[in-house]
This record gives C-alpha cells, structure tokens and sequence, in this order.
C-alpha cells in the first residue's frame, strides 16, 4: 500500500458503496479491482496528473478514467459524500476536511488607491 492508498478500515465502509461492474456480475464481486481503481483515481485527484500518467499498480490507466467517469455521471460519488457525511454524523465524528485558498490583494483584479491606500473591492462580499 502506498501513501494515500485507502487504510483497510477505509476500504470496508467504501466497498459497499460502490456498484458492481457490469463485467463483474455472475462472477461475484471483486473487491480489490475495484480497491485499486478508487486508489488509481485518488492518486490522479491528488497529484492533477494526466490520466495516462497514473501508475500501472492501479490498473489501466483507461480502466481508471472510464470508471471515474461513468460513477460520476450515474452520481456515484454524490451518493458517497452523502453516504459517509451520515455515518459521520451518526458516531459523532465531523472531520470533514476543507481547503482555504488565499490570494494577494492585487488578485481582486484593481489597483490599489495609493493616497489612501485602500483597494477598491476590500471588504465586497462576493457571491
């Protein structure tokens, strides 16, 4: 397992949450192809690489792509936030993670007024 692989107990709540693979049906259901996949595309998430670019360990990296996508356009991983959001909130766990992006005044997109050194969207709310 590598560094940013799904733990074992990340796995055994994420396995059932995922649809069985057409080619899967009538041969039961293989867990850890689909494991490696979910660990395929968060390699990809993590790194914003290319997709040809995630490493063989995960599979093909076609397989990867066409099963991110087909589970995003059926709403797969809608249901999973919604899903997981619940059984954190049912034992009393919210670690839910989030990302705070800063940027540069400069980045608003105006100058500065220099005689009174305020900038011209400070403090606008933007929605």
């Amino acid at each position: 397992m590598s560094r940013g692989d799904l733990t074992d107990a990340e796995w055994r709540i994420l396995k059932d949450l995922l649809p069985i693979e057409p080619e899967n049906r009538g041969r039961g259901r293989r867990p850890e192809q689909n494991r490696a996949i979910i660990n395929g595309i968060l390699w990809r998430l993590r790194c914003g690489a290319p997709w040809r670019d995630v490493p063989p360990k995960y599979g093909s990296w076609n397989t990867i792509y066409r099963r991110f996508r087909r589970w995003s356009e059926a709403g797969v991983w809608e249901t999973v936030a919604v899903t997981l959001a619940e059984i954190m909130a049912d034992s009393g766990h919210y670690s839910i993670d989030s990302t705070t992006v800063r940027a540069h005044v400069s980045a608003a997109g105006g100058k500065g007024d220099s005689s009174t050194g305020s900038w011209p969207l400070a403090g606008r709310v933007h929605q």
